[in-house]
């Protein structure tokens, strides 16, 4: 069976060690930015998706120890190395020294943050809905160093730089992978 694929495992994987509503919803929210981003790298949506939903693993069970247990769990469960180190790069510079290097894991790295702001941003509109959110809206939140504080902008930058792509392209794939979800995300 090949485990990049099967969405069932992988979320019935996450409920196992994530039993937040908030942490689940952001896992969702980083396997759907992750699918837009495998979308327009013109590579495989399911597999980039896995690595999204599973990136944090181990951290409410963990968080002062983020991503010291993931690779464990990932192993155990079945898991290859490439998916391991995708889902590790998603904390570079900050619990992990596992640098993203393929487009794939630069993509985790970058959006993993990056939805959050997206989030934050749906949550103050009056519809409290992503469908009318417009980039403009993001980029306006994003110079407000005050707003959604806690997302750190540096490294949404530095990855979005490593990706060799624009605020706006980033930003945008995230926002439209959101939007395809958006009933599971409670944000339709």
């Amino acid at each position: 069976m090949n485990l990049w694929q099967d969405r069932e495992f992988a979320e019935k994987l996450l409920k196992e060690h994530t039993k937040s509503d908030s942490l689940i919803k952001h896992a969702l929210s980083v396997e759907a930015a992750m699918r837009a981003m495998a979308r327009h790298f013109g590579e495989d949506e399911m597999a980039w998706g896995m690595v999204g939903l599973l990136h944090d693993l181990d951290y409410e069970a963990h968080p002062d120890e983020h991503c010291k247990y993931t690779p464990g769990l990932l192993r155990e469960a079945g898991y290859d190395e490439v998916f391991v180190r995708a889902v590790l790069s998603h904390g570079y510079g900050l619990c992990t020294d596992v640098e993203p290097l393929t487009d794939m894991e630069k993509s985790v790295f970058a959006v993993d943050e990056l939805t959050g702001l997206v989030l934050a941003c749906v949550y103050v509109r009056p519809s409290r809905s992503i469908m009318d959110l417009e980039l403009k809206s993001v980029r306006k939140k994003w110079k407000d160093k005050a707003f959604a504080a806690g997302c750190n902008r540096q490294v949404i930058a530095d990855g979005i730089e490593r990706l060799g792509m624009t605020w706006d392209e980033v930003t945008a794939c995230v926002i439209q992978g959101m939007k395809e979800n958006a009933q599971a995300l409670g944000i339709a």
